[in-house]
């Protein structure tokens, strides 16, 4: 019988940025000021179409739910760089890759399914403006909402 190795390692290891550790803390430091950056825009944006009534039109619906998928889309990657970053350790397991993977993933389709409701919107509203009032109701962009949704949730889970 001939010997075999049997260590199983359940992670996986990235690739650094960089070896140069002045340039790891510029990194560092440029991606912890424009993370939270970021996250502030996208929750203003959210805040204006919510407190203002004359932005309660299929755009800015459409428009406050990309910026929410934006921050979710960079909240799953950038807190592991960070902490991979300052920690010096640069693993993550494999049910934390799959997570972050599914994520990704997701919110990735489900900004295109977003750019693509707005698009449909643009079109309506410029194609068929007598119309456009009785086309995009606000059953049909909540509806392509959750359309979009399920498309992002299967397309993820079928990816990773």
């Amino acid at each position: 019988m001939e010997p075999r190795n049997n260590t199983a390692r359940l992670e996986f290891l990235l690739l650094e940025l960089t070896e140069n550790p002045a340039l790891q803390s510029l990194l560092f430091s440029l991606f912890l000021s424009m993370y939270p950056v970021s996250i502030l825009e996208h929750l203003l944006i959210i805040l204006a179409v919510n407190s203002d009534p004359h932005l309660h039109t299929p755009m800015y619906f459409f428009l406050s739910n990309l910026s929410f998928t934006d921050i979710c889309l960079s909240t799953s990657t950038i807190p592991k760089m960070l902490v991979n970053i300052q920690s010096q350790s640069q693993s993550i397991s494999y049910s934390g890759c799959l997570s972050q993977v599914f994520i990704f993933l997701a919110f990735l389709v489900l900004e295109n399914c977003f750019l693509s409701a707005m698009a449909y919107d643009h079109y309506a509203a410029i194609c068929h403006t007598p119309m456009y009032t009785i086309t995009m109701n606000p059953s049909l962009f909540v509806t392509l909402v959750l359309i979009s949704l399920g498309i992002s949730s299967v397309d993820a889970s079928s990816t990773s």
